[in-house]
């Protein structure tokens, strides 16, 4: 089963500048969109064909969205504060969670996919990071409780070592790369989740999945790895291959993100 997640820094303009080729040639079964910034008829209408989608859109009218694209139907469908509880439904919470069931042949496989605030140092955004990062945490420790393969997957918007970020130095006081930011993604891996990408690929730098637009950030690869999967024992076991498709120039990019795509080895039940 091949499973991706991507920031798609809006689902309309990504279209635009090529996305759809991009999914017309990827071969996954799942893809979970963060940033999508579009109401439901038009995420509907632009995965109607071979696509089962679920959606939910932020409140906040031009920001956030989250959906999950799957070739085989999608069940149990739950949306912020309907599985974070109602803490989630302040505005600037919605269109950050979205979690569904998909079936395999070794049985059901519980997907989510994460948009998590970009913060602000000192401002009133950390707080909110903060506040959703609590709720997630918790989500996450019942998700690990009741099912046996889960994927979280999506943008952290929070790099988690040095080797997930190319200018740490420059950083080590900006929101993404504050330590107590870290920390959350530090106790998901004590809790036992695996940071799927980087098991894969052991220690190095990068690879990177978010490059700024400005300057030249892409072209000398000075970029950020805030994009994660993160699965149960049980399911990162099953995990054999990882990319990031990153474009091959600066002026063929459809996100200043780059999906992040996992092969799963899963067998037959």
């Amino acid at each position: 089963m091949r499973i991706v997640t991507v920031n798609v820094n809006g689902v309309r303009a990504a279209l635009r500048k090529g996305m759809q080729e991009w999914l017309d040639t990827v071969e996954a079964d799942v893809v979970c969109l963060q940033e999508v910034r579009a109401p439901d008829e038009v995420v509907d209408d632009a995965f109607s064909a071979g696509w089962h989608v679920a959606h939910q859109a932020c409140e906040i009218k031009g920001r956030a969205g989250v959906a999950i694209l799957s070739r085989e139907p999608l069940t149990d469908v739950l949306a912020g504060s309907q599985a974070l509880g109602g803490a989630a439904a302040v505005p600037a919470h919605t269109g950050r969670w979205l979690e569904a069931t998909v079936a395999s042949a070794s049985g059901p496989i519980r997907v989510v996919s994460v948009y998590v605030h970009s913060g602000e140092a000192g401002t009133p955004k950390m707080d909110s990071k903060f506040e959703f990062l609590d709720l997630m945490t918790a989500r996450m420790a019942a998700l690990a409780a009741s099912h046996d393969r889960v994927v979280v997957m999506g943008d952290i918007n929070t790099a988690h070592t040095e080797h997930d970020i190319k200018n740490w130095k420059g950083n080590l006081k900006s929101a993404g790369f504050l330590p107590e930011e870290r920390a959350y993604l530090n106790r998901w891996i004590d809790a036992g989740w695996v940071d799927v990408h980087r098991t894969l690929v052991g220690e190095q730098d990068g690879p990177y999945t978010w490059w700024s637009m400005r300057g030249k950030a892409f072209d000398t690869d000075t970029g950020w790895r805030i994009d994660y999967h993160y699965a149960t024992p049980t399911m990162a076991s099953a995990a054999v291959a990882v990319r990031v498709d990153r474009a091959a120039a600066w002026d063929a990019r459809w996100s200043d993100h780059a999906p992040l795509v996992v092969d799963y080895e899963l067998g037959a039940r």
